[in-house]
């Protein structure tokens, strides 16, 4: 049966590449839909891991979270110096990350911050930052900037370069800080998350650029440079924290926003994260009709193939019943032919899907910031995959029925 449906369609060669290239196409957007929207999950949770809490201005979760950890939007408000030393001292607290936004280079975000954020800050399995080039700045260099694998590679920056960031983020800069220049002093690994498209500067490099350092009413030079080390900027967009004891980030919590210095919002990032991904849910859900739609298309673009052919086919159909051809043989010889054209469909659209994900990840990742892996197919993708060539099946059976019922005598009339 497999071998007269091959030869059936190699009669019909045009129909049948045609039938098997859109269902390709429908194929590879259906399983292209769902590998984005799992990677892309996957790549949000893997931005930041170890953190136990987020500390901002009081603002939405969503937007505290993409703001300070993506570099997504802006912050409309910042927390105080005060309120960071405040952060510090509340127990449990093992480490603290403070970060201040607002500037850029070359749209690219810039992100003042302390050595810690290279000691502390973990993304993926628990991993921290590695520098490909260069060493990470201290406290005392004031001029240095780490900048990010994707930031360097695209601008062409390395250890050594000097570079002028300028006021405003998202791409819109309002004032260049020409007069305070930093010097690369590093260049981070590739990491696959948004670090990878910031450049780190120093607290107190930040605050000498606005002028927000603090000096000392003495003229004393050490004085100065002690309180500038001490508080190296009026403001800050969000903190980082770590707790030495995890069960405690729901009390810490709770103290935090109910701080009657200022008010401020704390969050869990997994939890945020999981907030995010139910507002972007019905997002979710219309890309996935609107790519079932596609697939639709592809199988009645196929239904249709085989309904017209069915008229040029029925002496062909009279001929092999005239020849001892039962009408299960007749119905069988139609469902094979839609399940060849479908699996050689589907099986050219994953090959498809891969060859386009092993050939173009790394232009996906430059110009959209997505990393999509070329991994094997999942256990949903292949039930999509499968869904596809049932349904292709089932309906194949209206071709198949109605080439059942055609009567010997219709295909062999000669009609004028």
């Amino acid at each position: 049966m497999i071998r007269l449906a091959i030869a059936s369609l190699a009669n019909r060669k045009a129909s049948a590449w045609l039938t098997i290239l859109a269902i390709a196409v429908s194929t590879l957007l259906l399983l292209g839909v769902e590998r984005v929207r799992t990677q892309t999950q996957e790549n949000f949770a893997n931005t930041i891991s170890g953190t136990d809490l987020i500390v901002g201005a009081r603002t939405g979760s969503t937007q505290l979270l993409l703001s300070s950890v993506f570099h997504i939007g802006a912050m409309n408000n910042s927390l105080s110096w005060q309120s960071y030393e405040y952060l510090q001292q509340l127990p449990g607290v093992a480490w603290h990350i403070p970060m201040a936004l607002g500037d850029s280079f070359a749209s690219y975000p810039v992100v003042g911050t302390t050595p810690a954020f290279f000691e502390y800050f973990q993304y993926g399995n628990r991993e921290r930052f590695q520098l490909s080039a260069g060493t990470a700045f201290t406290d005392a260099q004031q001029e240095a900037v780490v900048v990010g694998a994707e930031v360097a590679r695209r601008l062409d920056l390395n250890v050594g370069d000097e570079l002028t960031i300028a006021h405003g983020s998202g791409g819109i800069s309002f004032s260049e800080h020409d007069a305070h220049p930093f010097i690369v002093q590093g260049i981070l690994a590739p990491t696959a998350t948004p670090a990878d498209q910031a450049l780190y500067v120093p607290l107190a490099g930040l605050g000498l650029v606005h002028g927000e350092i603090m000096a000392s009413k003495h003229d004393d030079h050490d004085q100065k440079h002690e309180h500038a080390h001490e508080q190296p900027v009026y403001t800050l967009s969000a903190v980082l924290l770590g707790l030495s004891n995890k069960p405690l980030a729901l009390r810490l919590q709770r103290q935090i926003n109910t701080y009657e210095g200022e008010p401020l919002t704390a969050i869990m990032p997994g939890l945020a994260l999981t907030e995010l991904w139910r507002t972007l849910n019905l997002f979710e859900k219309a890309l996935f009709a609107v790519s079932a739609l596609v697939v639709a298309t592809g199988l009645l673009g196929m239904l249709t193939t085989l309904l017209a052919s069915l008229r040029e086919r029925r002496r062909e159909m009279a001929v092999l019943r005239s020849i001892g051809a039962g009408p299960f043989t007749i119905f069988g010889l139609l469902v094979s032919e839609a399940f060849l054209l479908a699996i050689a469909g589907v099986t050219l659209g994953i090959g498809l899907l891969f060859i386009i994900l092993a050939v173009g990840s790394d232009w996906l990742l430059v110009n959209t910031g997505m990393l999509l892996r070329a991994t094997p197919l999942t256990t949903t993708e292949f039930l999509f995959a499968g869904a596809v060539l049932v349904a292709a099946i089932l309906l194949s059976f209206i071709p198949a029925w109605r080439a059942y019922r055609n009567a010997l005598a219709d295909g062999l009339t000669i009609r004028l």
